[in-house]
């Protein structure tokens, strides 16, 4: 079971840290990806890293502005995200797979775990 936390509601230009969290498993050896879904819109790949921990993958939409990283000890993942805009606004989930390689970070269907999502609201 996967859970994130820090969500929240930020004004435009601000920040804010996700973080994504297993319960009772270690994330060693595991995909890990962030998606975001805002009303009425499909579910859109926002940032991941591969099994390895080696290769990190962000969407356009978000690259210079959110920063994806995990713990050492591989238990949870973090979005760190600056420069906020309206258009951020959703909710954001973090999923896992032990199976996806780099070339499938942005395929949502390939992941096995999924969190509760939480809500990031951006003020303009």
């Amino acid at each position: 079971q996967l859970v994130e936390t820090g969500g929240g509601l930020v004004q435009e230009g601000g920040s804010l840290t996700l973080s994504c969290a297993a319960s009772g498993r270690s994330l060693r050896g595991y995909a890990v990806g962030w998606f975001r879904q805002a009303p009425g819109k499909e579910r859109e790949y926002v940032a991941g890293v591969d099994r390895t921990g080696g290769s990190i993958l962000y969407a356009d939409t978000v690259k210079g502005r959110f920063t994806f990283s995990r713990d050492s000890a591989r238990t949870s993942v973090s979005l760190q995200m600056s420069s906020l805009k309206p258009e951020d606004t959703a909710v954001y989930y973090c999923a896992a797979s032990s199976t996806i390689i780099f070339g499938y970070l942005r395929a949502a269907d390939k992941y096995t775990y999924w969190g509760q999502g939480t809500q990031v609201t951006v003020s303009s």
